[in-house]
């Protein structure tokens, strides 16, 4: 017990480290430390150190799972009860499976221990998970963060795309203010000629000139 409770605060700056993660939620840190306090005390009893892993490789884990499960049992987001149901089930054999295996099991080996399709456990799993903030931290050193949003990437968006946009900015700018708020109407709001020309008070077949003659600008400038 001495040996315990010797290895219990020696760790409690890993606690801290990880509770850093779910900084931002409106929740009080003293709760989540308290909380993930009770993760690294499960991770002390349940820890073999026959495996050869870093005591820290697999206290994390558990420590971020018991934080979790602490913000989706006070979540206000309402998931049905056999969803919920089975979303523990599969938790406790995810817990399972880590002191068996001492690493982190997969969705098909969850289902597989609780005789579940793996389809069920999947989206019972993802229903019962706090959502998170872009701007959550996902890692920290010497002060500088990395966030969510700094691991997010649109794959519709390149280097080309970006400079295409600037020349047409800059070929819009060059274009008269009918002719700019034509094409803005036209090809940014969605709108026909027709309720363009009522818009602006002129006729259809001004707009069809204006808009063929602005497009011809726009594509010699780009």
């Amino acid at each position: 017990m001495k040996a315990r409770e010797m290895l219990i605060y020696g760790n409690l700056r890993l606690v801290l480290s990880v509770i850093q993660r779910f900084t931002g939620r409106n929740e009080l840190l003293d709760d989540l430390f308290q909380v993930g306090c009770i993760g690294l005390t499960k991770s002390v009893d349940n820890f073999n150190t026959e495996l050869g892993v870093r005591f820290s490789t697999y206290a994390v884990p558990m420590i971020i799972g018991e934080i979790r499960r602490y913000l989706r049992d006070n979540n206000s987001i309402r998931v049905s009860r056999s969803v919920r149901d089975l979303a523990y089930r599969a938790l406790s054999a995810r817990e399972t499976l880590i002191k068996e295996k001492q690493a982190e099991p997969n969705v098909e080996e969850i289902a597989q221990k609780i005789g579940e399709k793996k389809e069920a456990v999947a989206h019972a799993m993802e229903a019962i998970i706090e959502p998170i903030s872009l701007y959550d931290p996902v890692y920290s050193e010497d002060g500088d963060s990395i966030y969510v949003m700094d691991q997010i990437c649109d794959p519709t968006s390149s280097d080309e795309i970006w400079l295409e946009n600037i020349a047409l900015r800059d070929a819009m700018k060059k274009l008269d203010e009918r002719e700019r708020a034509i094409i803005n109407l036209r090809f940014y709001k969605n709108k026909t000629q027709m309720e363009i020309a009522e818009e602006i008070g002129i006729s259809q077949a001004q707009v069809s000139r204006l808009e063929k003659g602005a497009l011809e600008q726009i594509r010699k400038q780009i």
